[in-house]
């Protein structure tokens, strides 16, 4: 006897944190980017491209971005994609609070965006405004002073909130643990984190769920509970693909993470607005 027919749940896919050769820390085109999200079953991405208000490396001022390129690069993609695939254009907004006033006129040369990741990416002057990624502390003890340090910049940039959702919360974590060897975490830091939560909340912002490219989620399990109990609710899922091997890396599994600590749906964006998937 046959069993009868049941409904299966079909997972609306989107990836929200991608980069192209438009970043100048990736490679492949829109286009081809676009292409291996088809490829692995998405029905969404956004780009993601890099946007500063300082020079790529530097800390001098940005006189200049390249929106042509970046436009053009979006219509390309989405011309050769055609209606295969929804695909949007945003921007991940890094290090915005080293000055506002330049973030806000670079912002406003810039053509219609779906979406804005706001990233910190730096430490502080007390620490060269050294790039994480180049962040390699002697002990524990100096890497838990970045972190405090680097929360700071979070907090600053929460209380801006000009942006959709923060970016990756526990970024350090990334390069200390995966690249250097350490095991932190941020346990000792929910007085810091819960207040960029209610800054985030107050501020009808929210916040992404990196894939980390199948690594430990940034961030994990433990805050995105904490989000969810403060009554936060906007979220994206990101896999802060820099090449096409990583595009829709882990999408799935933490799409499950989510619902596992208490979220029932998640978000795209158009023009700046959220729209809402179930889970």
């Amino acid at each position: 006897q046959e069993e009868p027919n049941q409904e299966v749940s079909v997972l609306y896919l989107a990836d929200y944190h991608m980069h192209s050769r438009v970043s100048p820390d990736a490679r492949h085109s829109m286009t081809e980017m676009a292409e291996a999200a088809l490829a692995a079953g998405l029905d969404e991405i956004c780009f993601t491209d890099h946007m500063e208000p300082v020079e790529w490396g530097l800390t001098s001022l940005r006189r200049h971005y390249d929106w042509e390129k970046l436009a053009a690069d979006f219509q390309e993609a989405r011309a050769a994609l055609g209606d295969r695939i929804r695909v949007r254009l945003g921007i991940e907004l890094g290090e915005a609070c080293l000055d506002l006033s330049r973030t806000e006129a670079l912002l406003s040369e810039a053509p219609e965006l779906d979406f804005i990741i706001g990233s910190t990416h730096i430490l502080s002057p007390a620490f060269q405004m050294i790039d994480l990624y180049f962040f390699h502390p002697k002990d524990e003890a100096e890497a838990h002073r970045g972190i405090r340090d680097y929360l700071e910049l979070v907090r600053r940039n929460a209380e801006w909130g000009g942006f959709d959702v923060l970016g990756h919360l526990t970024l350090p974590l990334r390069y200390l643990n995966e690249n250097q060897g350490f095991h932190m975490s941020f346990d000792g830091y929910e007085a810091e984190i819960g207040e960029i939560f209610r800054l985030l909340i107050q501020n009808g912002r929210g916040i992404e769920v990196n894939t980390n490219r199948g690594n430990t989620p940034l961030p994990d399990g433990k805050w995105l509970r904490m989000y969810r109990e403060l009554g936060g609710e906007i979220v994206t899922l990101g896999s802060d693909a820099h090449t096409t091997e990583f595009v829709g890396c882990a999408i799935r599994e933490r799409q499950e993470l989510l619902r596992r600590c208490g979220f029932t749906r998640f978000c795209t964006f158009e023009k700046r607005r959220p729209i809402w998937h179930d889970l």
